[in-house]
């Protein structure tokens, strides 16, 4: 555990002086994701589809704020509902708005949080959103996870009857467009899939905000298990066909997600907890003091073995320890021979003021 702990420090020391370009590789890399999971999903436009409008709409996101990468994203959406129907495109643009002013009410600053619903579903986990989003967010976050649900489910919607939107003609086109507009909204697996996933960030940030020992752990297991009781008990009660193995398989990913995202935001040693009371004029205060877990890194010890030269002996003296010997001796040879020389030069003098 102390190897892991050291391991996260140096990670988070190299994230600290090398955040900008982590950054921006890692929003290359989500826009990577976003760009070809709907190119490979609903690519009815091969020119918008390509490798190259791929990466080249990921290069320039990369630039500019996540905003930039979720407006693009549902351009993009767009586009390829165009090549089946305009006027399909024309009601999910309005669809699309919408959810935009609300998105755009509660929660600005976090578009990654419509793409990462989205990707998840795409990426058939849709139950880490759940431990992602109630461990690291504010319940506020619901609103646009509900968002990127709804547009993974309009895509799946599009894709699965693009055959019969492009065989309509004028005439039956109203009718097309409104049983379009009545599938989007009234989609059950949607919604409850958007039920299950509020009602499990919701569960997680309440059981997080607790202040018993292990929140997070208990939070992240909470949170899956409400998800799959009300995914599953739901595709029974509504006869709907969703795939256990993904709700199980996803919801063990969230839980493993969640103690991850422990490790790296919230690590603590609950051995060490102290309850604390203290009081004022007008209030009294129960506090409860959890430390962090923190592990220095090892320093380098440097050992320096040093072996005898063949053909001495142990009592011999290394030159090291041979040269002060030699100087000593050097300067008191010196001192002798300039007190005898001033001994004479003072007799000298003597027998010159005697004559």
């Amino acid at each position: 555990m102390s190897t892991l702990l050291v391991w996260r420090d140096k990670l988070q020391t190299i994230y600290a002086e090398y955040s900008i370009y982590i950054l921006k590789a890692l929003q290359f890399l989500a826009g990577l994701i976003v760009f070809g999971l709907i190119n490979a999903n609903i690519g009815f436009m091969e020119q918008a589809s390509s490798v190259l409008c791929t990466a080249g709409l990921a290069v320039i996101c990369t630039f500019f704020p996540m905003t930039i990468m979720a407006l693009a994203a549902t351009l993009l959406i767009l586009v390829h509902f165009y090549a089946v129907s305009m006027p399909i495109a024309v009601v999910s643009l309005v669809i699309f708005f919408l959810m935009y002013i609300f998105y755009f009410r509660f929660t600005p600053k976090k578009a990654w949080i419509v793409l990462l619903s989205a990707v998840a579903f795409g990426l058939k986990a849709p139950f880490v959103i759940p431990a992602v989003f109630g461990l690291l967010g504010t319940p506020v976050w619901i609103v646009p996870a509900a968002f990127g649900i709804m547009s993974y489910y309009m895509a799946d919607l599009v894709k699965d009857s693009s055959a019969a939107l492009k065989s309509a003609d004028a005439e039956n086109m109203a009718d097309v467009l409104i049983s379009y507009t009545r599938q989007v909204f009234t989609n059950k697996e949607m919604w409850l899939m958007i039920a299950a996933a509020v009602i499990g960030i919701l569960v997680v940030h309440l059981v997080r905000t607790r202040s018993v020992d292990h929140a997070w752990k208990i939070g992240s297991a909470a949170g899956a298990a409400v998800s799959v009781i009300i995914a599953s008990a739901g595709s029974i009660a509504l006869d709907l066909d969703i795939s256990f193995a993904v709700i199980l398989v996803s919801a063990v990913l969230g839980i493993a997600v969640g103690l991850v995202l422990e490790f790296f935001f919230f690590s603590v040693d609950y051995s060490r907890s102290e309850n604390i009371q203290f009081e004022d004029d007008e209030y009294y205060y129960y506090v409860k003091a959890v430390p962090k877990v923190g592990v220095a890194a090892p320093e380098k010890e440097v050992k320096r073995i040093t072996g005898e030269r063949p053909g001495r002996r142990k009592n011999d003296k290394k030159p090291e320890e041979e040269q002060p010997d030699k100087l000593n001796e050097e300067k008191t040879d010196e001192i002798l021979l300039t007190r005898s020389l001033s001994k004479e030069l003072g007799i000298d003098q003597e027998k010159d003021k005697t004559e």
